[in-house]
């Protein structure tokens, strides 16, 4: 065996035709230009060089009269289907809207609970935090902020109705995707 190659017997550089890796969680996430003149210029702490606009203002809900009145007469649908696809499907929409309707039965406030979806799409989407931080949106006007977040997310391309996994087949091409083993299920 010749020094390029490893104990194991694979070699220890990549092959020309091999894509590089992209670190854990970063699939999906938009590409943009990152500021040289942040952090120590290594790449390591860049940060993007603007934040990009939601698609649609906050207070355009009723551009959208079906996904409007579905957010204010069953909101626990509407989220459930948002953290479904943020969550990337593990975890169901039912359970996401029955955790919604338990939080709120239990403290009356469901928007301490959905405030932390917009953080999670705002930072997979890079959105400004706008007109106001996270929390107090959801606070202010619940029905506005998921009818934002349902419609951005359509804007990216997700058909909200079918849930993670119906998007990902219809992304493969209708062919379903394997199942994910599960740590007790290997042997």
């Amino acid at each position: 065996m010749d020094s390029s190659n490893a104990s194991d017997g694979y070699p220890q550089k990549p092959c020309a035709s091999t894509p590089p890796l992209l670190p854990l969680g970063t699939e999906g996430v938009p590409v943009q230009p990152m500021n040289p003149n942040y952090g120590n210029n290594t790449g390591f702490h860049a940060q993007p060089v603007n934040d990009v606009s939601w698609s649609f203002g906050l207070f355009t809900c009723f551009d959208d009269v079906p996904t409007c009145c579905l957010s204010f007469w069953c909101p626990c649908i509407t989220f459930g289907r948002i953290a479904e696809i943020v969550d990337r499907g593990s975890v169901s929409c039912p359970m996401n809207g029955a955790t919604y309707v338990a939080i709120t039965l239990l403290i009356g406030c469901c928007c301490c609970y959905s405030c932390f979806y917009r953080s999670r799409i705002r930072r997979q989407y890079q959105l400004q935090e706008a007109p106001c931080a996270d929390c107090l949106v959801h606070f202010c006007c619940e029905s506005c902020a998921l009818t934002q977040e349902y419609r951005e997310l359509e804007r990216q391309g997700f058909n909200m109705s079918v849930g993670w996994f119906g998007n990902m087949d219809r992304q493969n091409g209708g062919i379903p995707m394997a199942p994910v083993p599960r740590a007790g299920m290997m042997k």
